[in-house]
């Protein structure tokens, strides 16, 4: 061997060692970042952004790997957590879900039963009812007369809705050609005896019932004289 061919041996020897010196450094780099990481845990980030009061449902969230060490310790990592869960503030997109979001779902309170009615999506919900929320529920009944003046009438005061279904697309009776098609939202209530009979009876005989949301603290009480209304006698 000459003294060409051996320089370029030692030559490519010095490549080599470099080569695994090189290696050996990014492994211990790796190595360094994994010990300060730590391990990877299931973590859920919102799809889009949920409403409060919404009953929670796998199909809402994504599921994530991130370090364990930057989780919060009320981060969700397993979905079982969200069942009969729902949301008490608006859920952001994108982020991460954590257990001080949501809350258990209204249950019914003793004497109480639930009784589910449908109510025109455009005049009597309009997208601001929610499980959780208190409404007044109003009807409008025509007079059995002519002589007798139309009423609208307070219902049920300050009933409890514990769900609200999907909108449903509904089409008049045949025998009823005067009346469009319209979208209903089944709406549950938790409610007294009495108060449900009443409400069964306003769906079965009014022309038309509304909901109308109280505001969080208000009154529980309504005066005897301000349940029933009449056009004549509006002063």
């Amino acid at each position: 061997m000459n003294s060409r061919q051996r320089r370029g041996v030692i030559l490519l020897l010095l490549s080599v060692v470099c080569a695994l010196g090189a290696f050996a450094g990014v492994l211990s780099v790796i190595s360094d970042v994994k010990s300060k990481v730590g391990p990877e845990v299931a973590a859920y980030r919102v799809k889009s952004n949920v409403a409060p009061y919404t009953q929670l449902s796998a199909g809402q969230f994504e599921k994530i790997e991130m370090p364990e060490r930057w989780l919060s310790d009320n981060a969700v990592t397993n979905l079982r957590e969200i069942r009969g869960k729902i949301a008490v503030t608006t859920l952001r997109k994108g982020s991460l879900l954590q257990s001080d979001m949501i809350v258990d779902q209204p249950a019914l309170q003793a004497g109480e039963q639930e009784i589910a009615i449908l109510i025109d999506a455009a005049t009597g919900v309009a997208g601001k009812i929610t499980p959780g929320s208190t409404v007044n529920v109003y009807a409008t009944f025509e007079g059995r007369r002519d002589s007798d003046p139309d009423q609208s009438k307070l219902i049920v005061a300050n009933a409890r809705v514990i769900h609200v279904g999907e909108q449903t697309a509904l089409r008049p009776d045949e025998d009823d050609r005067r009346r469009e098609p319209t979208d209903a939202v089944p709406i549950t209530f938790a409610l007294k005896t009495v108060d449900a009979q009443r409400i069964t009876y306003a769906e079965s005989f009014a022309e038309e019932v509304r909901l109308a949301l109280v505001a969080p603290g208000g009154g529980s009480g309504v005066d005897a004289t301000d349940r029933t209304y009449e056009l004549a006698k509006d002063k």
